[in-house]
């Protein structure tokens, strides 16, 4: 028997799911811990390795927000002093960046402090051609006085990113070997191998932010792989990239850019799995976890994918706030996200209105009704109005004390004036408006009815809200997984290994650089094919995607299209993507090619989703019923079913007001809906 284990670490708790080749499941729920991530993460090891063999686990997949938290400041996280080494002449591009500004009508705007000083952003003489001709060869002299410098300030971070490297990186290998040579221990990025693609800012931009995470996300995973291993547990270690992909630890460890947006990923790539498997191609996620809730786009089972992000940007109604951040170019799942957590601290602002957010109690002190802090959050709301047990949750093992719900509660009650049990409420309403928002944001704004979709809710809280959201926007049906609590480290074992190899072209859609794309899809398909060997992948399990980038000339950003086989087809699908993003076509403007990208994938082994034979609908047995309880129903208070979801049987359905309880999560099936348990468990409620 063998065991393939998912751990996801969340901003209150670290889930892990472990699943047996038999289709068997394990779940562990611990706390977090902020300041050393690993720690929650080998406890969570340690509790599974009292149930399950160290010899028995073939595989650990882990998700992580060490780089964004990095990124963000987080205490004992500390960014290392970084150089970066670039053309004569282009030392401020870093800092010049696009003119982009956060807040358009601030005169005081700042943006984002650079990664490299300027003290510490050298120059070397060379220049190429945007073709990859040379104008200017590289000049020995200037390369060994930027390496003197950098040694004599004991930098060991270094970004190297070149005018035209994404063309030939030829310059850039030179600066490294040169580096590399005279300073023990450095780690250095080149721009033409972290992100070999056009439009310099963004280029060096990723290039300097992958520097800079280097030596954190090095140091951090190689504790996770010694812990393990102390554990006993020697099976291969893989972690969640943004784009929804996993890489080996060493893979991973190399390119830490691409772990910035890790953690959300692995939900919507569960997401995806789940909804192919139960026949829907249009699928919202929504994840609502301690700290945050996050929304996310599958349609027609695939996906939805973004080209870039700012890391480290701020946020406005769940939308990133352009200019705020460093651009990242590196694709990544297209989420909206908004500090609606469970842990979300209610408060009165001076106008002695109420307000949730954004910040968080997070894992410590967490909730009131946890026992350590005082302050009234998302949680605490939901203990008052008794959609959450008021004694205990994971199954009677975590205490709750509803009283210190109701005093935390009941000071910002005080302060609007009323009772403690509306202030809970109009918690909850504001927390829900929030998240409806960030579902719009993926649908509606992207171009989608979101009433043509299915809402899967998961995370600790999405199952609790999820009925709420799905009225404000209109959806009718909500999937929730059987292990909704935990579901994100679940998806990390439905992901395939991915390596993305990418070059610029930028050039008119003709059929000489359609001829140009094709040789480059075939370098860049050896790249992947070797990407995917060095990660041991079986050459029976390897498979590529073809992707271009195109645009209309003039336009500043490009569309992707995906698996073009001639370039007439390209070209009519680019129109189509256009049309459905923008609601227009523009057929007769020229069109060009601006980038061309192989994605490299390699199968894994999926959980195993047996379907039962289920009756169309009967009454859940006596025994599921666990009590009868007043709950908030949204007008006033009535006697609730709770039913127990461990004793549900595939079949059993009923209308609500009821709650349903399990270990990782609670499920509130509003008035106005209905619930059935499908042939795969999971809970299939739909607006009567």
């Amino acid at each position: 028997m063998s065991w393939r284990v998912g751990v996801d670490i969340g901003g209150t708790f670290t889930d892990l799911v472990a699943l047996a080749d038999d289709g068997r499941l394990i779940r562990h729920k611990v706390s977090s811990t902020p300041r050393a991530p690993e720690d929650g993460l080998l406890d969570a090891l340690r509790a599974l390795l009292d149930e399950v063999g160290a010899a028995e686990i073939a595989l650990v997949a882990h998700a992580s927000t060490i780089a964004t938290n990095a990124l963000l400041g987080q205490v004992h996280l500390d960014l290392p002093r970084v150089a970066f080494i670039t053309t004569e002449g282009f030392r401020d591009v870093l800092e010049i960046g696009r003119q982009n500004r956060s807040a358009i009508y601030d005169l005081n705007v700042t943006r984002p402090k650079p990664l490299a000083r300027r003290e510490d952003r050298l120059v070397v003489r060379e220049r190429r051609t945007h073709d990859g001709g040379v104008i200017v060869p590289l000049d020995a002299g200037t390369v060994a006085t930027a390496v003197e410098t950098v040694r004599e300030r004991g930098i060991t971070a270094v970004a190297v990113g070149l005018l035209h490297a994404d063309v030939d990186g030829a310059h850039e290998q030179t600066v490294a070997h040169a580096l590399r040579e005279a300073i023990p221990g450095v780690e250095v990025s080149l721009s033409s191998e972290i992100d070999p693609q056009y439009r310099e800012y963004e280029r060096f931009s990723t290039t300097v932010l992958n520097a800079a995470l280097t030596p954190i996300v090095q140091a951090y995973l190689e504790r996770v792989a010694r812990g393990v291993r102390a554990a006993g547990v020697q099976a291969p270690i893989f972690v969640m990239r943004s784009d929804g992909g996993m890489a080996a630890l060493g893979s991973a460890s190399r390119r830490p850019a691409t772990l910035i947006e890790s953690g959300p990923a692995s939900g919507v790539i569960g997401a995806a799995y789940v909804g192919r498997a139960l026949g829907i191609a249009n699928v919202l996620s929504f994840d609502m976890g301690g700290t945050t809730a996050k929304a996310g786009t599958i349609f027609g089972g695939i996906p939805e994918i973004s080209a870039s992000f700012e890391a480290a940007g701020s946020t406005h109604s769940g939308r990133s706030v352009k200019g705020s951040g460093y651009p990242v170019r590196f694709p990544f799942v297209d989420l909206a996200e908004v500090s609606a957590g469970g842990g979300t601290i209610a408060w009165v602002d001076a106008a002695k209105t109420l307000r949730v957010g954004p910040v968080s109690a997070g894992a410590d002190p967490g909730p009131a009704c946890y026992g350590r802090g005082d302050a009234p959050t998302v949680t605490d709301a939901n203990v008052l109005l008794r959609r959450l047990n008021p004694r205990a949750l994971l199954d009677g093992a975590f205490p709750i004390d509803a009283e210190r719900s109701r005093a935390a509660v009941a000071s910002v009650a005080a302060a609007v004036g009323g009772d403690a049990e509306r202030a809970a409420a109009g918690i909850v309403a504001l927390a829900d408006a929030e998240m409806a928002k960030v579902l719009r944001i993926v649908s509606v704004e992207r171009g989608h009815d979101p009433r043509d979709f299915t809402l899967l809710a998961f995370g600790g809280g999405g199952p609790l809200h999820v009925c709420a959201v799905a009225a404000d926007i209109g959806v009718a049906r909500i999937v929730v997984p059987p292990s909704p609590g935990v579901f994100s480290a679940y998806g990390l074992l439905a992901a395939d290994v991915r390596v993305t190899a990418v070059r610029s072209l930028v050039a008119p859609a003709d059929e000489g650089t359609w001829a140009r794309g094709r040789k480059l899809f075939d370098v860049l398909t050896r790249e992947g094919d070797s990407g995917l060997a060095e990660q041991g992948v079986a050459k029976a399990d390897r498979s590529f995607v073809r992707e271009l980038d195109l645009r209309y000339v003039g336009q500043s950003t490009e569309l992707v299209v995906t698996a073009p086989r001639s370039l007439g087809e390209a070209v009519e699908a680019f129109h189509l993507r256009h049309e459905q993003r923008y609601g227009f076509a523009a057929r007769q403007d020229p069109v060009e090619i601006v980038t061309v990208r192989v994605v490299g994938i390699g199968t894994t082994p999926k959980p195993r989703l047996v379907e039962v034979a289920a009756p169309a609908r009967r009454a859940p047995e006596p025994r599921a019923l666990r009590e009868h309880r007043d709950v908030y129903d949204g007008a006033a208070f009535v006697a609730t079913p709770v039913y127990g979801r461990a004793l549900l049987r595939p079949g059993d359905a009923f209308d609500g007001p009821a709650v349903i309880e399990q270990y990782d999560a609670t499920t509130y099936l509003a008035c106005g809906w209905s619930a059935r348990v499908d042939g795969y468990g999971n809970l299939v409620m739909g607006s009567t």
